[in-house]
């Protein structure tokens, strides 16, 4: 495969811009590459050929002419397919939305089309998006590129799977209990969950709406911290559509105001024990920023006991009580997280209420904790990437189950804090293994600036499929 698609995103727009690389000639390897490629891994479910080759030769064009271009002119990216692309496939992976097309772009994908970007095309997710896996009853399975027998995550499984494979330089997910950085940490890319309302949801599907508009949010992935760091900016800013729509002004961060940061660590938390490597990859992460002259000090927030018991309420309880009927009994085959939530009952007024108010007790709570480490780094997940139809582990002599490892992502959903993931480390076998940096709401850049220093210390590798 040729060595284009593995130039980074922001190496690629240079490129085109100073008329060393060819948008068509970069597209054409990308499709070459899905081509060659997706049989394999079905990270893509509808891919957008001839458009994109149009949209290249557009892009050449205006090259030639001298015009002014936007940041991602002429790079080929890709879109999460429960996410607004006009014309498209908007069906979320359900056979209750078979056949579905967008009218209209998501207020994310018109931003990044008028920075100059090419969509590829439309990415794989589990049903509904409710599981830590991707497969669903219309387009099957997608594999990891690391293994096909394992999963590259979800719900932006598909969105990762591209991504880490070569055969998209980067794009969109959404994350509501972890789904984008799950799939980052299993793929070995890199991923950026922000603050409710700083990239707006407008367009995405299911609608984030009522306490989901607190949990779910829509992101950036990439295979390194400067090309999150430019999609964040693309796609930042407030938007009437999104309920939490918030208008925070982009900012950056000087190299003295880096310096000051004190930053706080865990390597794992008591409810849940992590892999030795997992553990390993968060001491690298540590040793990397004391190395570079930070003040890092271990720190295990006090709320995210608690704060994981009212995630599990909106989003699992009650996230069932709303899907199941459209599930109709399929909950068992395609969706992990509901095949949770038929098992209780439907949360009561009271337990709705005591999550919904005391979601803001501990953010309250938490936040003084934070103004004296605002950063926090700690694992992503327990586990690397599992194989197919995993649902629980052995970790030093304790049993954790499929629910349980994805809480390090879940608490952060709950509690509003931006996060990203950079790769790090790696399992015995090899997979990739990330760290999570949580920051501050409305913190991105400062979250993104520490991810950049321990990228350093490890960073994207191209999985040997790819290769």
């Amino acid at each position: 495969m040729s060595q284009l698609v593995h130039l980074t995103a922001v190496e690629m727009a240079r490129r085109i811009r100073l008329r060393q690389l060819s948008p068509v000639e970069l597209v054409q390897a990308h499709l070459t590459g899905i081509e060659r490629l997706n049989p394999k891994l079905n990270a893509f479910i509808e891919v957008r050929g001839e458009r994109a080759i149009a949209e290249a030769q557009a892009a050449e064009s205006a090259i030639m002419r001298g015009e002014q271009v936007g940041r991602f002119h002429g790079v080929p990216l890709s879109i999460k397919s429960c996410i607004a692309l006009a014309g498209c496939k908007y069906e979320a992976g359900s056979p209750t939305r078979r056949g579905m097309r967008a009218d209209e772009d998501a207020t994310l994908v018109k931003r990044l089309k008028a920075a100059g970007a090419i969509i590829l095309g439309l990415t794989n997710t589990p049903e509904m998006l409710m599981a830590y896996e991707t497969a669903n009853p219309l387009y099957g399975r997608t594999n990891s590129p690391w293994d096909f027998a394992r999963t590259p995550g979800g719900s932006s499984g598909g969105e990762a799977a591209a991504i880490s494979s070569g055969i998209s330089s980067g794009g969109v997910g959404s994350d509501g209990g972890g789904s984008i950085r799950v799939p980052a940490h299993f793929s070995g890319i890199c991923g950026l969950k922000p603050t409710p309302g700083r990239v707006p949801a407008t367009g995405h599907f299911p609608e984030s709406l009522g306490p989901f508009a607190a949990l779910g949010v829509v992101g950036p992935m990439a295979r390194t911290v400067g090309d999150l760091d430019l999609l964040f900016r693309t796609m930042a800013g407030a938007d009437m559509g999104d309920t939490s729509a918030a208008p925070v002004a982009l900012s950056e961060i000087s190299d003295s105001e880096l310096r000051r940061v004190r930053i706080g660590y865990f390597e794992e938390h008591e409810d849940c024990p992590a892999t030795p490597e997992t553990k390993s990859a968060v001491r690298v992460a540590v040793d990397c920023l004391q190395q570079r002259g930070f003040e890092v000090v271990p720190d295990v927030p006090d709320v995210l006991k608690q704060a994981r018991e009212y995630w599990w309420t909106l989003f699992v309880r009650l996230g069932g009580e709303l899907l199941l009927p459209i599930f109709d009994g399929r909950e068992q085959e395609t969706s992990s997280i509901l095949h949770y939530a038929c098992r209780q009952s439907p949360p009561s007024r009271q337990e709705l209420l005591d999550a919904w108010f005391g979601r803001d007790q501990l953010r309250v709570k938490l936040f003084r904790e934070m103004s004296q480490t605002p950063i926090i780094v700690c694992p992503v997940c327990a586990v690397p990437a599992f194989c197919h139809d995993e649902r629980s582990w052995m970790i030093n002599g304790k049993s954790v189950d499929y629910m349980q490892a994805m809480m390090y992502t879940q608490w952060f959903n709950l509690l509003g804090n931006p996060a990203a993931v950079v790769p790090v480390g790696e399992s015995p076998e090899g997979l990739p293994i990330g760290v999570q940096v949580v920051g501050m709401p409305y913190q991105e850049e400062l979250v993104l600036k520490v991810a950049a220093v321990i990228e350093s210390a490890g960073g994207f590798k191209a999985p040997p499929f790819a290769a």
